[in-house]
């Protein structure tokens, strides 16, 4: 069943000025493996950009509590390069107090734009989690 949905967007171009003009905004933003792609090389803006919307598509799934720790949600790749979400900590808490057992993730960049897409489900009924 589904529980909520999450998207945002991220202008390319100004999310780069950030990392540019913070140089220590990606440390707080991105875990070290967020940073950099499977092979080791630094990832560019609009693959930045499209995690931190992922992040804050999360952040709206779970209705925008306060708290939430940046490196608690991690956009971690597989080796077919597809993108997944993986939550610990804060995030995880939060989640659990909603019944979310499962995330579904779809990131995009075009046009000077990133996006991202969450899906929080619950795949089961769980005893003093209304339906």
């Amino acid at each position: 069943m589904i529980v909520s949905v999450g998207i945002d967007v991220v202008l390319v171009e100004r999310f780069g000025k950030a990392l540019d003009r913070t140089p220590l905004l990606a440390e707080r933003l991105f875990t070290p493996g967020e940073r950099v792609t499977p092979a080791g090389n630094p990832r560019s803006a609009e693959s930045l950009a499209a995690r931190f919307a992922a992040k804050e598509a999360v952040a709206k799934a779970l209705g925008a509590p306060s708290g939430l720790h940046w490196h608690d949600c991690e956009i971690v790749t597989d080796s077919d390069g597809r993108p997944w979400l993986t939550v610990s900590g804060t995030v995880a808490q939060v989640a659990a107090e909603r019944g979310i057992t499962r995330w579904h993730l779809s990131l995009s960049h075009d046009g000077g734009i990133a996006s991202a897409m969450i899906v929080a489900e619950r795949t089961a009924d769980i005893p003093g989690i209304a339906a």
